[in-house]
């Protein structure tokens, strides 16, 4: 694929564009320019834009009237755009309880790893990861930068329910589950932050380009920040960085 990406129609409501077939940081500066592009494009026109790894979708509140003429409006957008890397972004710390109550799946990524519960928790804990897009659920992080170490297949048969808070593994990603809901990945503990709140303009504070960086926390230091987070009184640490 050439460096200027693919955009075509999606339905009547959607113009896809499509990147080249990769994961990477400088894929991801490229999506997140056009994105704002985009938005900036479309103040005035009810519009969503939704990046994934490789591509991403103008999604329309109404059927397009000119399909065709508002692509080539997309292709010509892109075809004038000079790319300047983005800057203001932000490293989240976010604490972790990897306690045998939170931690499901610990035993069997330590057997089939042939890890210690502590190298888990320290493989896990290093990275900084890249947030490369939310979805699945309102405020689920896809991160960027595990370990190859902690690489491990999803379940077979996903859990009915899985735990808000609760932080697995699955291939080569991590993540946190933001509310209880079905779910395949293995399970190593479970995160007391609130990650998405409806109420809060935005409701995600952590977004696609930015870094999380987990912390260890113990059992009575999870209780605690739970009931500093449900009198919103805990306050999430957090640095701006460079990318």
């Amino acid at each position: 694929m050439s460096d200027f990406p693919k955009i075509k129609p999606m339905g009547e409501r959607g113009i896809l564009i499509e990147f080249e077939p990769e994961i990477s940081e400088n894929l991801l500066e490229k999506l997140l320019f056009y994105k704002n592009k985009l938005e900036e494009f479309y103040t005035e026109v009810n519009v969503e834009v939704i990046n994934t790894y490789n591509s991403l979708l103008i999604s329309y509140m109404f059927s397009i009237e000119n399909l065709y003429d508002e692509v080539s409006a997309v292709k010509e957008l892109f075809g004038k755009a000079k790319i300047v890397k983005i800057n203001n972004r932000q490293i989240f710390h976010l604490p972790v309880c990897y306690d045998a109550e939170f931690g499901w799946d610990l035993d069997l990524i330590s057997k089939e790893k042939n890890l210690s519960k502590k190298e888990i928790i320290e493989f896990h804990t290093t990275p900084f990861y890249t947030v490369y897009f939310t979805g699945f659920l309102p405020g689920f992080l896809y991160l960027g930068g595990l370990d190859k170490k902690l690489q491990i297949s999803r379940k077979s048969e996903p859990r009915m329910k899985i735990e808000k808070g609760a932080v697995g593994i699955g291939e080569n990603q991590t993540g946190i589950y933001p509310k209880s809901s079905p779910g395949g990945w293995q399970i190593l503990g479970n995160c007391p932050v609130q990650l998405f709140d409806k109420n809060n303009d935005p409701p995600c504070e952590i977004s696609a380009g930015d870094k999380v960086k987990f912390y260890s926390v113990s059992k009575a230091e999870f209780e605690e920040i739970s009931a500093q987070v449900s009198k919103r009184k805990f306050q999430l640490k957090k640095e701006n960085y460079e990318g």
